[in-house]
Order: structure tokens, then sequence, then C-alpha cells
């Protein structure tokens, strides 16, 4: 692994792990749609990718526990496979988030963050600690989205790219 590959995040599977079709990936990456994961992987033509994948911040079923948690930051990973190379490109998007009666508003941070992104909220409960301290009642981490991700395209025998500005 160099150091670009460092930089921008790009993962290559196993040795001897023989890679799979275009159709076999992206049917392996819309497999990890579940109704008990906060994620959904969609289709992403219109933010010009084959993939997105996202929180399920404005999906009714878990609008209570993004809610709770009040995330303030999430983002996107959008993807587009280069069958040619056995590869899938990603990028990121951040998004600020605000709450309004308990609705996500999602919009494009004053701060943008293209390119790889980690996001990291934890959310700390004076006095609930062991001696009284803080206590850490919620953590949310980006990797929680990304890392299926990364696995499943890995398992297919493909790499996964990341881009860290530019087309996808």
């Amino acid at each position: 692994m160099g150091l670009l590959d460092k930089l921008t995040g790009t993962k290559r599977p196993a040795a001897g792990v023989a890679p799979r079709s275009a159709t076999e990936v992206r049917t392996a990456l819309l497999g990890l749609n579940r109704p008990d994961v906060p994620y959904v992987i969609r289709d992403g033509r219109p933010e010009g990718a084959d993939l997105v994948a996202e929180w399920r911040m404005r999906e009714p079923a878990w609008q209570m526990f993004f809610s709770r948690t009040q995330v303030s930051r999430v983002f996107q990973v959008r993807m587009r496979l280069a069958p040619e190379k056995n590869e899938v490109r990603s990028i990121d998007q951040e998004y600020e988030v605000t709450w309004v009666n308990g609705i996500a508003q999602l919009s494009i941070s004053a701060e943008v963050k293209r390119g790889q992104v980690r996001t990291v909220s934890t959310r700390w409960t004076p006095g609930g600690g062991e001696d009284g301290g803080l206590a850490q009642t919620f953590n949310f981490d980006s990797s929680e989205l990304k890392n299926p991700l990364q696995e499943t395209v890995l398992g297919e025998g493909w790499t996964w790219r990341g881009t860290i500005g530019g087309k996808l």
C-alpha cells in the first residue's frame, strides 16, 4: 500500500479472491439494505454516481433515533463501479444537520468536506460516570456505514478506491 492509497483510504482484496462481475458487486452492495440498519444504499444517478449510501435521516422509522441523538453532521458515500479495473471508486460528501421540530434538515456545510471523510459524534452526560463525572451516552461513527461497504467490495474481489477530489 502506497502513501496515496493511505491518504485516499484505498483497500485491495486479499490475494486469491477472484473478482466478480459488476452486476454481482452492485447486487452485493444493495444486499446490505435491511430494515434494521440505519443506512440505505440506493441508485445514485441523481448524484452522478452508480450507488449512494447514506443515513436514513428522513425515513419515519429512523427519524426518532436520529432526532433523539441530535447528530449535527452526517455524510453520504457516492460510488462508481469501474468494471474495467475491478474497483469501486468512492467519494464522501458531508452535510450539516439542523433539527426543526424533530425533523432533519440537511444542507451542505459552509465548510465543505469532500473526499474521504470520517465523522465521529459523541454525547456526554454530566454526573453519569462512575465517579460522578461525565458518561458517554451516545456514539455515532461514520465507519458504521463505510466499513460494510468496503468489506462487501473486497469480498467480491474488487478494490475500494477512495477519491479526494474531482470526478468520481
